[in-house]
């Protein structure tokens, strides 16, 4: 079992701590969602996990040994933490070629990705031709190509088009099927909920979160239910004395929090409410992210009146 054990690193900048006493492990079988805000020290723990940076104090490593002592590195840990990293000059396909003969991969291996990733009909072209999104894919080829038990990705849905961030979401969920350890920072919430299992949160430096995320959402925000009243009917004052906050908006709807659909619906048919339309409305995990973190964000924009 390839675990990443992350134990008490530390990374400082002078009196500044991109990361500050962090332990966390990230497990197989599962995609682990890395998230917090810009600055919080995300890509600072990835690099130290991956040998790049070293860490003031604390430990990270993969299978119980640190990056720089893996015999074979591309085949334990494969990683996207920037699509630029190619070579301008190069095609896609010898980006890829030059990683496996400098790491004793077959070639075919290469062709096998290129399809993979839905690059083979560009496989020929130099990568500053590339889109983004082309260039997102060729890293995640990169990073696969070794056919690691570990995989980490810094914002792999970056500059894909909607085809393409449904592909990364089912690879995500394949290679955690398959058993290995899958790693994924992002900044988009809706993506994360989508194929995320478990999450770690960081905030200025700081461990917020190690938790599944379902567990994550439900402790922080909870459900409600959305109703509109027909004939125009204001519920507010039945609801209240039942110990309900129910808040209208423009379209004649009323958002009532901290509510089960099957208690609200049961109270109204009593009193003989009739209703149009009575749903649940789910907690996402923006909101549960943003309740944790609103205190954690180094830069953030600020309302201005217009």
């Amino acid at each position: 079992m390839t675990c990443i054990d992350v134990r008490e690193l530390c990374k400082a900048y002078g009196a500044r701590r991109a990361v500050d006493h962090v332990t966390f492990t990230v497990r197989p079988g599962r995609v682990t969602g890395f998230l917090g805000p810009n600055g919080a020290g995300k890509s600072t723990t990835m690099r130290l996990v991956l040998g790049l940076d070293r860490p003031t104090s604390g430990t990270a490593t993969v299978g119980g040994r640190p990056y720089t002592g893996l015999r074979e590195p591309l085949r334990t840990v494969g990683a996207l933490l920037d699509a630029q990293a190619a070579h301008g000059s190069r095609t896609g396909r010898d980006h890829l070629r030059a990683l496996a003969a400098g790491n004793r991969i077959p070639v075919r291996r290469v062709d096998a990705l290129l399809e993979e990733t839905g690059l083979a009909a560009a496989a020929r072209r130099r990568v500053k031709t590339y889109s983004l999104g082309m260039r997102q894919r060729l890293g995640i080829a990169a990073a696969l190509l070794g056919d690691p038990e570990v995989v980490l990705l810094d914002e792999p849905s970056n500059g894909l088009d909607p085809e393409g961030i449904v592909w990364i979401r089912e690879l995500l969920r394949r290679l955690a099927a398959q058993g290995r350890t899958v790693l994924v920072s992002s900044h988009l919430m809706n993506e994360t909920a989508a194929f995320a299992d478990h999450l770690v949160v960081l905030g200025r430096g700081r461990l917020l979160a190690d938790t599944p995320l379902q567990e994550f959402v439900h402790a922080r925000v909870r459900p409600g239910v959305r109703l509109r009243p027909a004939d125009g009917t204001t519920p507010a004052d039945l609801l209240a004395r039942h110990g309900y906050d129910a808040v209208p908006d423009a379209s004649g709807r009323w958002a009532v929090r901290n509510a089960r659909v099957e208690d609200i619906g049961r109270l109204l048919a009593d009193a003989g409410v009739p209703v149009l339309e009575l749903a649940s409305v789910e907690p996402t995990l923006e909101e549960a992210y943003l309740d944790l973190t609103s205190a954690e964000t180094e830069f953030a924009a600020q309302p201005q009146e217009v």
